[in-house]
């Protein structure tokens, strides 16, 4: 069980070609989470990059990227369902009929941009979700995130403290 004391990690996903003004909001939330790292109130944060869906039924789902991903989402929905929130309409999954082979697929389009914080090694929230009817996107976490923060030694104050 992890607690408000624990290291905090975030991971970051983006997509892909996203377009222009997706692609300004993608590039401030990563400036904010540097700052949180450079400020010492996270232990660290990953950026990864996803494409626009995946089909976990293609042999791109089997290669280390594909199941990575997978795994994450499997995660995040884990998370949600223990959680009381729903991610559905952030993950959304289509069903398509391939015009080469006529076979039915179903692929799951992903989210321009989603976030984990992970505290000690637990997953501790996924953004964007569904509460109700209230959405949580990423921008709204980082800033409970960071009012959360404030009030709480930095990782790197503590650390100096721990030395002396």
């Amino acid at each position: 069980m992890s607690s408000n004391t624990d290291p905090i990690r975030l991971e970051l996903y983006v997509r892909t070609l996203s377009p222009p003004g997706a692609r300004t909001r993608q590039e401030q939330v990563i400036k904010r989470l540097q700052r949180l790292e450079d400020e010492g109130h996270i232990a660290d944060f990953y950026v990864k990059v996803w494409g626009r869906q995946i089909d976990p039924t293609t042999k791109a789902a089997e290669t280390d990227q594909g199941e990575f991903i997978l795994n994450r989402i499997a995660e995040f929905k884990q998370w949600a369902l223990a959680n009381n929130t729903t991610l559905e309409s952030f993950y959304q999954t289509h069903e398509q009929s391939s015009s080469i082979t006529g076979q039915d697929h179903t692929t799951m389009v992903l989210p321009k941009m989603g976030l984990a914080e992970y505290r000690g090694g637990e997953l501790a929230q996924v953004a964007p979700c569904t509460d109700g009817d209230d959405v949580h996107t990423v921008v709204n976490h980082l800033d409970d995130l960071e009012r959360r923060l404030v009030d709480q030694p930095t990782t790197r104050t503590a650390a100096t403290v721990a030395e002396e």
